[in-house]
């Protein structure tokens, strides 16, 4: 199969750590450009300069997800340095979890800013971009709790049922502007998102949880890959996987 990701334009918002970063070294690898989007700037130019350094081009620009006009800059960089934008990987998210009788309602509304508004500010910046272009692939990570709803995860798996509904219409919408839509929804896959989990006897059964099955933060980053790599033709819509050993 011809290598479509080469030359690829892609922006990655969480690209810091776990499944972005795990992204940004895969695509890098396979002659994409990336332009990474996180809070923590130290760890986001080390990425860039790595891939850099290893004959990729990649670019940084420090990116809150919930500042609309963060998230604008992010993809109007790529668009300056590169001239367009591809790919955009709307994947920063938190996994706050606890029972709603608890009313942690802070996690609720960082959990909503983040993992929805955050994923909206993305199409906003992309969308035009990839209209002018006519051509654009937006790929939206949900979760296994955008299929399934658990005690003490209601809101998280809110938010990720919210973003696999926002996807499936910005798929119906965009058919015009020959743009493709991909939904990826992991299972327990090993990054530092147990570490949002604000309450301490959840967080601990968690890291628990995640320590005896989570699979590498690669497996995220192969199903981008197969995604990208389809012919223009072929979308792929959707992407659930989860650990062989992981029940829920």
């Amino acid at each position: 199969m011809a290598n479509k990701i080469k030359g690829k334009v892609v922006v990655i918002t969480g690209a810091s750590s776990g499944l972005g970063e795990a992204a940004a070294r895969l695509l890098s690898a396979q002659g994409a450009s990336v332009v990474l989007g996180a809070r923590r700037a130290d760890r986001l130019e080390s990425l860039a300069g790595e891939l850099n350094r290893n004959g990729g081009k990649a670019v940084a620009v420090a990116t809150d997800v919930t500042q609309r006009e963060q998230v604008k800059r992010l993809v109007d960089a790529a668009v300056q340095k590169f001239g367009r934008v591809d790919v955009m990987i709307n994947n920063a998210g938190i996994m706050p979890r606890a029972p709603l009788e608890r009313l942690t309602i802070d996690d609720w509304d960082r959990t909503i800013d983040i993992n929805i508004k955050g994923v909206l500010y993305g199409v906003a910046a992309a969308l035009p971009h990839m209209k002018q272009q006519k051509s654009g692939h937006m790929i939206f990570v949900s979760s296994v709790a955008g299929h399934k709803i658990g005690p003490d995860f209601a809101v998280y798996a809110a938010t990720k049922h919210a973003v696999r509904a926002l996807a499936e219409g910005f798929r119906q919408e965009v058919k015009q502007y020959n743009i493709r839509t991909t939904i990826i929804s992991p299972g327990a896959v090993a990054t530092e998102l147990p570490n949002s989990v604000t309450e301490a006897d959840i967080a601990e059964n968690i890291r628990k949880y995640y320590g005896e099955i989570a699979i590498p933060a690669d497996s995220f980053a192969q199903a981008v890959a197969f995604a990208m790599s389809q012919p223009d033709e072929v979308d792929v819509n959707e992407i659930l996987f989860r650990p062989t050993r992981q029940m829920l």
